[in-house]
Order: structure tokens, then sequence, then C-alpha cells
């Protein structure tokens, strides 16, 4: 459905035009309502791969962290709200049953028909609002451009057969590095 341009929406005006049950998923930027393209099996295998990695790891460790799955809202203002392919939130705080508020700690993208989005905007925002890890896993070239924002804004690049460390458990002393070939 479209939405008209000339008008800046609020999260709550964006939540309340866009239901949970609608198939369709929208992402708020700055008060304009964006469409998102639907995810194809590529990226579907990837997400539901690392998200596997991820969530066995936290509860093997009885980690206090929590990950999810899109589609689940980030809000990180009143007026942008995003949809992350997978989130990791250690703030119970942040969270209530319908969504995040606030910065999660760690954002996985899988690029797909947004690509600028995951590589500029959704960049930048995250980076802005205080998400400490952002990883854009690139299918196309078979690469991952992982972002550790507290050491600066230039990424780490890994190929999908190295394993790449999962920087906000690396401190943790069985630390997680995923290889997305072996997945």
């Amino acid at each position: 459905m479209p939405y008209p341009k000339d008008k800046k929406y609020t999260a709550e005006e964006f939540f309340a035009l866009t239901p949970e049950s609608n198939s369709e998923m929208y992402e708020l930027y700055d008060g304009e309502i964006f469409a998102l393209a639907s995810p194809g099996t590529i990226h579907q295998r990837i997400s539901g791969r690392i998200f596997r990695e991820l969530s066995n790891y936290i509860y093997q460790q009885k980690g206090n962290c929590e990950v999810f799955a899109a589609p689940f809202d980030v809000k990180l203002d009143d007026y942008t709200v995003v949809i992350p392919d997978i989130l990791i939130v250690c703030d119970p705080s942040k969270l209530d049953d319908k969504r995040c508020y606030g910065a999660p700690d760690f954002v996985i993208e899988i690029t797909s028909g947004n690509r600028s989005n995951d590589f500029t905007k959704k960049l930048s925002l995250y980076q802005e609002y205080g998400v400490r890890e952002y990883w854009i896993v690139d299918p196309d070239y078979k690469r991952v451009l992982v972002y550790f924002f507290d050491e600066g804004f230039s990424p780490n690049i890994y190929t999908f057969d190295q394993n790449i460390p999962v920087g906000i458990y690396q401190k943790n002393e069985i630390g997680l590095e995923i290889n997305i070939a072996e997945l």
C-alpha cells in the first residue's frame, strides 16, 4: 500500500498504519514510510542458519541476551523504525511483547532488493543510535562487512569461508565465530 510522501509520520502513526497481520513489511526513516522487498531463498537460508548459531550459543552459554529475527520492529526514535534481519538485545528493559525500543547490541542485515539501505542508510542509523556491532552479509559477493562501532567506522571484511568473530562475545571465555560457508 503506497503512503503519501508529503507527510512525515511518527512511529505511533506508523504502527497504527502497518498492522502486524499485514504480509507486507515497512520501515520508517525520518518520518517517511518505505516498503521492504520480500527476501529470497538464499537470504532466508542464511538468516535462519545464522539465527540458529546465535541462538544456540546464547542458550549454551546461559546468556542473558536474546536473539530475534525479522519481522521484529526496532523503534530507534519517534520517526525511525527498522526491521533488521537478525538482532541481539542484551538489555531486557528495551523489549516489550511487540518490539525493541532503542538500539540493539548486535544487528545483521542480509542484502537483497534494498542493498543501498543496508550499506548507507542503515549503516548510518545503527552507528548513530548506538548499535555495538553491525554485519552486512552480502550473498552476491560472498562477503561480510563487520563494523565494531566502538573501534571506528572502517569495516573488517570477511569472505563466507572465513571464521567471523562475533565481537560482542569475544570477551567471553568461549567466544563465538561463524563461518557462513559451513552453515
